[in-house]
């Protein structure tokens, strides 16, 4: 008969065999997919595209967002993951753009990228080496959307000073907490689907992206 410790033991191997598996998975997809969305961001760059109608901005991230919900479980999941990232990635084309006409605009996008990259790095980094249980960020999460949602639509109707550096800078720190909740929720058995975690990832990235952008832009301008 096995003695219990020999079943604590096996079951603790099992978990982290699988954290392992999830981990593994997740980057992996997530390098393909920020490849994926950085190649369609350079071609509709280039082509010097529109920015798409904010309807269709809504319509694209959140049907396809719930799509890959609904099929996270298949090989399909993987089809539609590369199909949001890809649509996320045509979005930050005329964006770029926008900031690339800028005085100094290759260095604030330049400085954008590098800085996205440090506090990725940086807050995975930490999270992976600790092993800190970042499960209590969960309220701040819940709030900052409701406070970032209503300060996002009172600067779509207002003109209010200062409004969008605010936003932008709610913006960062609301992608950090997010950051460290969905690596550690994938330590700590919170998420076992990798789809749906490459997918938060890549969603706080991309927010932090284009938040540093804008702060570094409304900074530029000033000068």
């Amino acid at each position: 008969m096995h003695e219990p410790n020999s079943y604590a033991l096996q079951s603790a191997q099992a978990e982290q065999l699988e954290v392992s598996r999830v981990l593994r998975n997740t980057y992996g997809l997530l390098a393909l997919t920020l490849g994926f969305s950085g190649l369609v961001a350079y071609v509709a760059q280039q082509m010097r595209l529109p920015y798409p109608n904010i309807f269709v901005v809504l319509i694209g991230f959140y049907g396809l967002f719930f799509l890959t919900v609904k099929l996270r479980d298949s090989a399909w999941g993987l089809l539609s993951t590369f199909a949001l990232t890809g649509f996320m990635g045509y979005t930050l084309g005329p964006i770029l753009n926008h900031y690339i006409g800028m005085p100094n605009g290759g260095e604030v996008v330049s400085s954008a990228f590098a800085m996205t990259a440090l506090v990725f790095g940086g807050l995975s980094a930490y999270v992976l080496t600790t092993r800190k249980d970042m499960s209590f960020l969960s309220g701040f999460i819940t709030v900052g959307f409701f406070v970032l949602l209503g300060a996002s639509l009172a600067g779509l109707f207002f003109e209010i000073s200062g409004l969008q550096l605010a936003i932008s800078a709610g913006f960062v720190l609301f992608s950090s907490a997010c950051i460290l909740f969905q690596t550690s929720a994938i330590i700590h058995g919170g998420e076992r689907n990798y789809i749906m975690a490459t997918i938060g990832l890549y969603v706080s990235i991309y927010n932090l992206f284009v938040s540093l952008l804008q702060i570094l832009g409304i900074m530029g301008s000033d000068d």
